[in-house]
């Protein structure tokens, strides 16, 4: 596990997460160290983009051990002080896992474990069909209504941890996105 403080940015497809990123490197520069999204890296890497429950876990499983080695990789030469914002984490795949052994048997963990490697989990809402929701991502091929339930699965995958926070769409994407660094940098001065 990295010594560095870990925030997973996570939330179903189209939430908003990449633009926090961006927002979130303009405004803590070095302080903050950006660990990009596995399933993205492998999908658009050639991965095949799973088309049945088997392939599904097996999906889920690379991402779970490439997610861990790009956190490894980039906190390696990380500043000491510097804080690990990860788009999404390994219990995430929870989500997406169909089958037994549960998903974090299948990856050799438990729930427990993997809530533990990360001090807060900022959860992103997924936009409606009319409020937002982005298609133009080549990987990204949920529906609004399905891209909602698999939202809803990472909110039970993340259930437990002791800092999860919600950032609804109440209200435009600009509050919403002000909501998010706001947390980030809340985990970022905590004490513990």
């Amino acid at each position: 596990m990295s010594a560095h403080r870990m925030i997973v940015l996570t939330g179903g497809p189209s939430a908003g997460k990449t633009a926090v990123q961006q927002v979130a490197r303009e405004q803590f520069g070095d302080r903050l160290v950006l660990v990009p999204e596995a399933a993205t890296l492998l999908f658009s890497g050639g991965f095949p983009l799973p088309t049945s429950d088997e392939t599904r876990r097996a999906a889920q499983r690379a991402i779970f051990f490439v997610q861990r080695e790009l956190e490894a990789a980039f906190t390696a030469h990380a500043p000491a002080d510097a804080v690990v914002l990860c788009d999404r984490g390994t219990a995430d795949g929870a989500a997406y896992w169909k089958g037994t052994p549960d998903f974090f048997e299948a990856v050799g963990s438990t729930r427990e474990a993997e809530h533990a490697r990360y001090h807060t989990v900022i959860h992103m809402a997924v936009p409606g069909a009319g409020g937002g929701y982005n298609l133009q991502n080549p990987t990204r091929k949920e529906t609004p209504a399905h891209a909602r339930e698999v939202a809803e699965g990472i909110e039970r995958a993340w259930a437990g941890h002791p800092r999860v926070f919600d950032v609804s769409n109440e209200t435009d994407f600009v509050h919403k996105l002000e909501r998010a660094i706001d947390l980030i940098r809340d985990a970022m001065d905590a004490d513990s």
